[in-house]
C-alpha cells in the first residue's frame, strides 16, 4: 500500500514537472496563435469590403451581418471545440465576458484611431447603430433570463433561451435593413462637416481584386481563422488550469482580449479611411451574434448551456449591457468634446470595464 502510494506520488510529481516544462511552449503557441488571428482579421477585413460593395449590402448591414461573423471565427471555433470537449466554463466565459471587451475595442479606437479629431460617436452618424446596440442589449437580456431556466428544460434538443436569442437576432436584422432603406432620418447620414470615407493605396488595390479573389481570400482567411481559434481553445485549458484560474475567468478575460484582435484590426482599418459607422457595426454586429452561439452551443454538447452560467458570466453579461447603452445614449447626443483624446462616453466605459474587472478578479 505504501509502495503504491509512492509511486503515484512519483507519478504526480512527473506530471507537475512535465507541464512546468511545456508550459513555455503553450505560452508560446498562444500568443502565435493570437498573432495569426490578428493577420487573418486584416484579411477578413479587406476581402469583406469587395464581397460587401460587390452584393451592395451597405456599411451597416454588412458589418451587421458579413464581417460580424467573420471577426467572431475565433469564437466560433472556441465555442464548437469546448462543446464537442464538454468543457462549458470557457465558451460561456468567451461568449458572455467576449461583448464587454469587444465594447471596449471601441474606446481604442476613439483615442488611437481618431486621433483627438472628435469623439467617435460624434463622427458615426447613423440611426441603425442605436438600433443595433439596442438589439445587443436585448440579446444579452435574453441570455441573462436563460441563465435562471432549469438544465432539463429542453424541446427536440433545444433551449428555449437559445431559440428565442435566434428570434431575436434575426428580427433585429430585418429591422435595421428596413431603418436603413426608409427612416428619413438616414437621408443626412454624415455628421457636420464630418469628411467622407477616403480612399488610400491599399484601398484602391483591394478594389481591383475581383470577386472570386475576394471569396477565396475570405475562405482562406476564415479557414486560418478557426484553426487558431482552436488552437487557443486547447492551449486556454491548460493554461489556466497552469495559472489556478477557473476556466470561465480565463475565457472572459484573457481569451475573451485575444479573441477581440480581429475586431480591432477591421476596426483600426475602417477608422482609417473615415468609415466610423463601419467600425461601429463591426463591434456590435459582432456583439449581438456571440450569444447566437449559445444554440450550437447546446446542439453539439447534448445539454442546456446557458443554465450552467456562473455568477460571473451572469456578472460580465450584465457590464455588457451597461457598456453598450452608455454607447447608445454616445450615438443619440453625439457630444463631440473629449478629454484625454477620447470621447465623454468612451471614457464612461472605460472606467465602468476598468471597475468591473477589478471587481470580478478580486472576488
Amino acid at each position: 500500500m505504501l509502495m503504491r502510494e509512492e509511486k503515484n506520488g512519483d507519478r504526480d510529481k512527473e506530471k507537475d514537472m512535465f507541464a512546468t516544462l511545456l508550459f513555455p511552449l503553450l505560452i508560446l503557441m498562444f500568443v502565435g496563435a493570437a498573432m495569426v488571428v490578428w493577420l487573418a482579421g486584416v484579411q477578413l477585413s479587406n476581402s469583406t469590403d469587395v464581397i460587401e460593395a460587390r452584393f451592395h449590402l451597405g456599411e451597416e448591414l454588412g458589418g451587421l451581418i458579413f464581417l460580424a461573423i467573420a471577426t467572431n471565427l475565433p469564437e466560433i471555433a472556441m465555442v464548437v471545440s469546448a462543446s464537442l470537449r464538454q468543457t462549458l466554463g470557457i465558451a460561456i466565459g468567451n461568449i458572455l465576458g467576449g461583448v464587454a471587451i469587444q465594447t471596449v475595442v471601441l474606446v481604442l479606437l476613439d483615442g488611437i484611431g481618431l486621433r483627438g479629431r472628435a469623439a467617435l460617436t460624434y463622427e458615426a452618424a447613423a440611426l441603425p447603430l442605436v438600433l443595433e446596440g439596442v438589439l445587443v442589449m436585448s440579446v444579452l437580456v435574453v441570455s441573462i433570463l436563460g441563465t435562471q431556466l432549469p438544465t432539463s428544460l429542453l424541446f427536440a434538443h433545444v433551449a428555449p433561451g437559445d431559440l428565442l436569442i435566434v428570434v431575436l437576432w434575426l428580427m433585429g436584422l430585418w429591422l435595421i435593413n428596413k431603418a436603413r432603406k426608409d427612416l428619413p432620418w438616414q437621408e443626412k447620414g454624415r455628421a457636420p462637416g464630418m469628411a467622407r470615407p477616403a480612399h488610400g493605396r491599399h484601398q484602391d488595390k483591394r478594389e481591383r481584386w475581383s470577386t472570386t479573389h475576394a471569396l477565396i481570400v475570405f475562405a482562406t482567411s476564415a479557414m486560418v481563422t478557426l484553426l487558431a481559434g482552436v488552437v487557443l481553445e486547447e492551449c486556454s485549458n491548460v493554461l489556466a488550469a497552469h495559472l489556478g484560474w477557473s476556466g470561465l475567468l480565463f475565457g472572459s478575460t484573457v481569451l475573451a482580449a485575444v479573441t477581440a484582435l480581429p475586431e480591432m484590426a477591421t476596426g483600426l482599418a475602417a477608422v482609417s479611411i473615415n468609415d466610423f459607422s463601419l467600425a461601429f457595426s463591426d463591434i456590435f454586429g459582432g456583439n449581438a451574434f456571440l450569444p447566437v452561439l449559445f444554440l450550437p452551443a447546446t446542439l453539439l454538447s447534448g445539454q442546456s448551456v446557458l443554465p450552467q452560467a456562473k455568477n460571473t458570466d451572469i456578472y460580465l453579461a450584465s457590464l455588457g449591457v451597461l457598456l453598450t447603452a452608455v454607447y447608445i445614449y454616445g450615438l443619440i447626443f453625439r457630444c463631440k468634446r473629449q478629454f484625454l483624446n477620447l470621447g465623454i462616453d468612451s471614457l464612461v466605459v472605460l472606467l465602468l470595464y476598468i471597475v468591473g474587472l477589478f471587481t470580478i478578479v478580486g472576488r
